[in-house]
This record gives C-alpha cells, structure tokens and sequence, in this order.
C-alpha cells in the first residue's frame, strides 16, 4: 500500500525559507525550453541547404551559421534574464554564504 509522505518537520513550505537561510532555488524553469532553439535550428538541413542568396560574397551557409551564432546569444541572453533571482532572493544568498562564512571561522 502506497502512503503519502510528508516533508520533514525540519523544511520550510515551498516558497517559503526559515529566516536566515538562503532561498531554496529551482533551476526547472520554462524559460530552459527557449535553449533547444540554438541546438535544432542549426540541424535544419534545408535552411542552408543552398549557394544563393549570397550576402556580399559570402554563400549562404557561411553567413546562416553566424546567424545562428547570434542566435544562441540572444537566445542565452533571454533564458538569462528570465531566469534571474529577484534583488531580494540574491541579497538574501548573498547573507546565508557570509553567515556560513563566519561559522567556518568561529570552528
């Protein structure tokens, strides 16, 4: 028989954290998702799959694969910022790692 089990006395609720204590943080994020796109797009034979059109000299396979560069940037740019700790969840880290600091000292 399968019983449901309960978290540890000692745990905070989720979203919640004991004072003192850093944030508990997830990195299962949608925002993750929006990293495939640099990893597929490029395996999209068809898209350069051609000489023509040409920017300047250069064919179209040489100039899509830094289009897809850019791509990957912008890309990592937008995961980044989406998934940034708020001010007050890096402050408090930011506390927990000092407070954790000076406890190695005091040992």
């Amino acid at each position: 028989m399968a019983t449901a089990q309960r978290p540890p006395a000692d745990l905070p609720p989720a979203g919640r954290s004991p004072e003192g204590t850093a944030p508990r943080r997830s990195d299962r994020s949608p925002w993750n998702w929006l990293l495939l796109i640099p990893i597929v797009v490029p395996l999209i034979v068809p898209l350069y799959n051609a000489i023509d059109p040409k920017l300047g000299s250069f064919p179209r396979f040489y100039w899509l694969q830094l289009a897809f560069v850019a791509l990957g940037v912008l890309c990592t740019f937008v995961v980044y910022r989406m998934t940034r700790r708020s001010p007050a969840e890096r402050q408090a880290a930011r506390d927990a790692v000092a407070r954790d600091a000076g406890d190695d000292r005091g040992r």
